[in-house]
C-alpha cells in the first residue's frame, strides 16, 4: 500500500523523468550531438576564428610557402553554475482545488518555467551572432543566413550535416500565406522540419526572435553542458535531490513544511545550451531598403611592373563604398604594399592582394606584380 513518502517520491521520479525525456526530444530536434557534464564554476568559452590577414597567395616557383594565419580567439565567455528554485503550495489550495490541480498542475508549470529559463539563456546567446547582414526579403534573409553559416564552416574546414534556424512565428505565416505547412510542437516549441532548406526552423515569438529576423547556426555548432544536481558532494551538506539516473540534469525534491502549513518543492539544475563558435551563428534582418548590392573588390590593374625602390599604385573599387580595404603581399622580399602603394624590393614576382570584409565574409582582389632592373 502506497504512503506519504512513496507517493512522494513517485511525484519526484515523475517530475524528473518528464524533464529529462523533454531534453532528450529537444536534443533530437537540434540536433544536439554533446551532452556534457561540468563541474559547477566551469568556464564555459565560446570562440570566433579567422584569417588575420586573408588567405596567402600560393608563390612562385621555387619561392617560400607563405603561411596563412589562421587565428582562434576567445570571443564570449559565461560560468555554468548551480541553480535554485523554489515552489511552494499551500493546503488551502490543495483544500480548494484538490491535489491533483493544487499540486499537479503546478509542478507542470514549475518544469516549463525551468526549461523556459534555459531556452531563454540560449535565445540571448543567439542575438550576439556574429554573421549579420541584411536582405530586402524574409525569403532571401532564410537563404543567406544559411548560406554564411556554410561559408564560416566551409572555411574552418569543419563538416555540417544541418542547419537550424529561428524565425519569428508571424514571419512565416506571412510568407506562406494560405499555403499549408506541418508545424509540429515539442517541449513548447512549434517547429517546421525540412523547410526552406532547414533541417529544423523554430517558430518564435518577440522578444525571442524579433520580426524580420532570421538566426542560424549548425547543428554541430550546438552543445548542452550541465552540473550533476546528484553531484555526492551535495549530498554532504544533508540536501539530497532525486535525479533521473542517466542524464541527471535536474535535480527534484519535495517536501512538508509544517511551520506554515505547505509544501515545498525544490529544483537544482545547471543547464546551458551554448554554441562553440560564436561567429558561427547568423543574424539577417529583413530590409526593404537594403541596396541589394553584392559586396565586391576590384582593382585598377590584374598585371603591373616595377623596378627595385621604385613604386606604383593600384587602386581598389569596393561594394560598399566605405569598405575598409585590407592589402598583403605574397612575398615581401619581392615587393610590400601599403594602402594600395607597391615597392619593389628585389626582383622577382609577387601578388598583391585587396581584402574587405563585410558581414563576416571576405572579398579579394588580386594583382601579379613584376619586379625587374629592366624598368
Amino acid at each position: 500500500m502506497a504512503n506519504t513518502f512513496t507517493d512522494i517520491k513517485a511525484r519526484e521520479l515523475d517530475f524528473v523523468t518528464r524533464f529529462a525525456q523533454n531534453w532528450d526530444a529537444l536534443k533530437q530536434i537540434l540536433g544536439i550531438m554533446r551532452d556534457i557534464k561540468k563541474a559547477s564554476g566551469t568556464t564555459l568559452v565560446s570562440y570566433e576564428a579567422h584569417a588575420t590577414d586573408g588567405l596567402a597567395t600560393s608563390p612562385a616557383a621555387g619561392k617560400e610557402i607563405p603561411v596563412t594565419d589562421i587565428t582562434v580567439t576567445a570571443a564570449y565567455k559565461q560560468d555554468i553554475t548551480v541553480e535554485k528554485y523554489r515552489k511552494q503550495v499551500t493546503i488551502e489550495d490543495v483544500s480548494k482545488y484538490g491535489a491533483e490541480v493544487a499540486i499537479q498542475k503546478t509542478d507542470d508549470a514549475f518544469l516549463v518555467e525551468l526549461q523556459n529559463n534555459v531556452m531563454g539563456r540560449f535565445y540571448d546567446f543567439l542575438h550576439t551572432a556574429r554573421l549579420t547582414g541584411e536582405e530586402k526579403t524574409w525569403q532571401m534573409a532564410m537563404a543567406m543566413a544559411k548560406g554564411k553559416v556554410l561559408d564560416k564552416f566551409n572555411k574552418l574546414h569543419k563538416t555540417v550535416s544541418e542547419v537550424v534556424a529561428f524565425v519569428n512565428v508571424l514571419d512565416v505565416y506571412e510568407y506562406v500565406g494560405a499555403a499549408n505547412i506541418s508545424v509540429q510542437t515539442q517541449f513548447g516549441l512549434q517547429y517546421v522540419k525540412d523547410f526552406m532548406g532547414y533541417s529544423t526552423v523554430f517558430l518564435l515569438s518577440d522578444p525571442e526572435v524579433a520580426r524580420g529576423h532570421v538566426y542560424a547556426t549548425p547543428v554541430e555548432n550546438i552543445d548542452l553542458y550541465h552540473v550533476d544536481p546528484a553531484d555526492s558532494d551535495f549530498a554532504k551538506l544533508g540536501v539530497v535531490y532525486t535525479a533521473d539516473g542517466e542524464t541527471n540534469l535536474i535535480g527534484f525534491h519535495a517536501e512538508g513544511d509544517y511551520k506554515h502549513a505547505v509544501g515545498d518543492s525544490y529544483a537544482l539544475m545547471g543547464m546551458t545550451l551554448w554554441a562553440e563558435y560564436i561567429d558561427g551563428i547568423s543574424d539577417i534582418t529583413v530590409n526593404p531598403n537594403a541596396s541589394g548590392d553584392t559586396p565586391s573588390v576590384s582593382l585598377d590593374k590584374s598585371e603591373a611592373t616595377v623596378a627595385p625602390e621604385a613604386t606604383t599604385t593600384i587602386t581598389a573599387t569596393t561594394v560598399p563604398a566605405d569598405a575598409t580595404v585590407t592589402w598583403t603581399t605574397s612575398d615581401a622580399t619581392v615587393a610590400t604594399v601599403a594602402n594600395g602603394v607597391v615597392t619593389g624590393v628585389a626582383e622577382g614576382t609577387a601578388t598583391i592582394t585587396a581584402t574587405i570584409t563585410v558581414d563576416g565574409t571576405d572579398y579579394t582582389a588580386t594583382c601579379a606584380v613584376t619586379v625587374t632592373a629592366g624598368v
